[in-house]
C-alpha cells in the first residue's frame, strides 16, 4: 500500500504543497499565492495567516483522492530571516517582517557597536544586518514596545505554521542560523548577542534538528488540512539549506546555484566556512553536523520580473493570447542581443543588497545607455547584471574552494538562455537535475521521511533526483565577461556615495 509524505515550500510569493510517495515520486503539487506589502523605502511585510491559510488550502487540494491515513508526515522548507511576533495562542501581533525588509539598519549598527563587527561574524557566521530576524525584533521592541511586551515568541515563517499545527513553538538550527542570534559552533542561542540586543531569550523558540518530529497534528489542524491526527509534523528547515539538499548538494565541498526571486550560491561543508572579506555567510545545515556557506543576492528573478512589467506589456499580452510563457518571448529577444548587451550594464540592486555589497541603501541602475540600445539589450543587461553579481559571490568561494562545475536549480534553471549567460559569466559548467523548481520541496519530503524513519539518511536523495542536462561555458565570452565584471564592480563603488541620497 502506498504511503505518502507532504512537503511545503513556504516561499515569498506563495506556498507550494507537494505530495510524494515514499519511493521518491512527485505525485501532485498545488500552489496558493499570497501578497507582499512593499512600502516606504525599506519595508516588506506579509500577513502570517496568509501562510497558514495557504498551507491548509494547498494540503486539502493535494490529498483529495488519497486515503488520509496513509499520509505519514509533512514538513517544510521556509523563507528565512522573517520575524513574526505572536502571543501564547499563536495569534500574530504585528505583520511579519520578511527577509526583504531592511528597516532595522539602526539596530544592526547597534549590534556592531556592542558586540563588534568581527565578533558577530565569528559567532553567527553572518554580519550584523537589517536582513535578519533579531534586528527586526529589536526594531519592534524600540518602535512597538507594548507589542514586544505582549510577545510570547518570535517565530520564523515555517515555525509559525508549525505552531498553528502542533501548538509547539520551535525552530530548527538552519532557520535559527538565519536570525543573527545563533552561536553557530556551539549550536545554541548566543547569550552574548542576546544580552547586547536587549532581547529576552525566552522570546525565542526551542531549537531542534530539521529531522526532529515536533508532534502530530492537533484535531483542529487535521480538520483544516483534510488529514488525520496520525500525521506527524517534522521540523524542516530554511529554504537556503533545503535548496542544497534538493539540488543533490549533500557531499562536502560541492557547490550549487539557485535562481528564484532571489538567488544564491551555496555549498555543503563539514566545518564552519567563513571568508576573509565576509562576502559569504554560513548557515547550520539541515544535514545534522554540517554547514552551508552561502552568498545570497536580493533581486534575481525579481529583477527580471521587474523589467518584464516595466517594458514588456506588449509581450505579456501576446503571450496570453498565444497561451505561452512570456519568458519564451523575452528569451527569444535576448538571443538577438550579443554577449555584453552592446555595452549596456545593469546594477540589480532593486531591494538593497546582501552579498557581496551588504548595503541596504543600494538602488538599481542602468549604465552606458546609448542611442543604439534596444529593448533586447535592456533585457539581456538585466540577466547579465544578476550574473555579474553572482560571479562576485563565486569569487569569494574560490579563495579556498575551487570548482569547474555547479548544480543549478530554481525557476531560472528552466530557461536555456539564462543558464548559458550564467555559465559564460561564471565560467563553470552548470548541471541541471530534473525537477529544477522542486529542490526545496524535495528536501522537505526527504526530511519528513528521515524524521519518521522511512529513509535512513540524506543519501536517499538519489530516490528523488537524476542529472542529465549540462551547459558548458562559451570560452569566447570569457575575456569579455571578465572585463565587464571588473567594470561592474567599479561602477558600484563609483555610485556608492549616492546610495544614501533620496531620489
Amino acid at each position: 500500500m502506498t504511503k505518502y509524505l507532504i512537503a511545503h515550500d513556504l516561499g515569498t510569493s506563495g506556498n507550494k504543497a507537494s505530495l510524494f510517495s515514499t519511493d521518491g515520486k512527485l505525485l501532485k503539487s498545488y500552489t496558493v499565492s499570497y501578497e507582499v506589502n512593499f512600502y516606504s523605502k525599506h519595508c516588506a511585510e506579509q500577513n502570517p495567516m496568509d501562510w497558514f491559510d495557504a498551507v491548509c488550502v494547498a494540503t486539502s487540494e493535494i490529498t483529495k483522492d488519497i486515503n488520509k491515513k496513509d499520509v505519514l508526515a509533512l514538513s517544510f522548507s521556509g523563507q528565512m530571516s522573517s520575524c513574526v511576533i505572536v502571543d501564547e495562542d499563536c495569534t500574530p501581533l504585528y505583520p511579519a517582517l520578511i527577509w526583504a525588509d531592511q528597516r532595522a539598519s539602526k539596530q544592526a549598527n547597534e549590534l556592531i557597536e556592542r558586540v563588534g563587527f568581527e565578533r558577530m561574524y565569528e559567532l553567527t557566521g553572518h554580519r550584523a544586518s537589517a536582513s535578519y530576524s533579531l534586528e527586526k525584533l529589536m526594531w519592534i521592541k524600540e518602535n512597538e514596545p507594548e507589542l514586544y511586551e505582549k510577545t510570547y515568541k518570535m517565530l520564523l515563517a515555517k515555525d509559525f505554521v508549525i505552531a498553528k499545527l502542533t501548538n509547539q513553538f520551535v525552530t530548527d538550527y538552519s532557520d535559527a542560523s538565519g536570525t543573527n542570534a545563533l552561536d553557530l559552533k556551539k549550536r545554541c542561542w548566543s547569550t552574548e548577542i542576546l544580552t547586547a540586543s536587549g532581547i529576552h531569550p525566552d522570546k525565542l523558540p526551542t531549537l531542534h534538528e530539521s529531522t526532529d518530529v515536533i508532534g502530530s497534528l492537533t484535531l483542529k489542524a487535521a480538520q483544516l488540512l483534510n488529514l488525520t491526527t496520525d500525521t506527524l509534523v517534522v521540523c524542516g528547515g530554511g529554504d537556503g539549506p533545503c535548496s542544497a539538499v534538493g539540488a543533490g548538494c549533500i557531499n562536502p565541498l560541492e557547490l550549487f546555484l539557485t535562481f528564484g526571486t532571489s538567488a544564491w550560491i551555496g555549498a555543503t561543508t563539514k566545518d564552519v566556512f567563513l571568508d576573509k572579506n565576509k562576502i559569504l555567510f554560513c548557515f547550520a545545515h539541515v544535514i545534522p553536523g554540517h554547514y552551508m556557506p552561502c552568498g545570497t543576492m536580493q533581486a534575481a528573478g525579481s529583477a527580471y520580473s521587474y523589467i518584464k512589467e516595466a517594458l514588456c506589456q506588449s509581450e505579456i499580452k501576446e503571450a496570453n493570447e498565444q497561451k505561452l510563457s512570456v519568458y519564451e518571448l523575452l528569451n527569444a529577444q535576448i538571443e538577438n542581443s550579443p554577449a555584453g548587451a552592446k555595452g549596456l550594464m545593469f546594477l540589480p540592486y532593486l531591494l538593497g543588497e546582501r552579498s557581496p555589497r551588504w548595503n541596504p541603501n543600494t538602488f538599481g541602475s542602468f549604465l552606458g545607455i546609448k542611442m543604439h540600445h534596444e529593448k533586447a539589450d535592456y533585457l539581456r543587461a538585466v540577466l547579465e547584471g544578476v550574473a555579474m553579481n553572482l560571479a562576485l559571490i563565486f569569487d569569494a568561494y574560490q579563495e579556498s574552494l575551487t570548482t569547474k562545475e555547479m548544480i543549478f536549480t530554481g525557476g531560472g534553471a528552466k530557461g536555456d538562455t539564462l543558464t548559458q549567460i550564467l555559465s559564460d559569466v561564471l565560467q563553470v559548467s552548470l548541471k541541471r537535475p530534473d525537477h529544477v523548481e522542486n529542490a526545496t520541496s524535495i528536501a522537505a519530503a526527504l526530511i519528513a521521511g528521515i524524521g519518521v524513519g522511512v529513509f535512513e539518511d540524506f543519501s536517499e536523495i538519489k530516490r528523488f533526483l537524476t542529472v542529465s542536462n549540462y551547459t558548458h561555458p562559451n570560452s569566447k565570452n570569457a575575456f569579455l565577461y571578465q572585463s565587464k565584471k571588473e567594470l561592474f564592480d567599479k561602477a558600484y563603488h563609483c555610485l556608492e556615495p549616492l546610495f544614501d541620497e533620496t531620489f
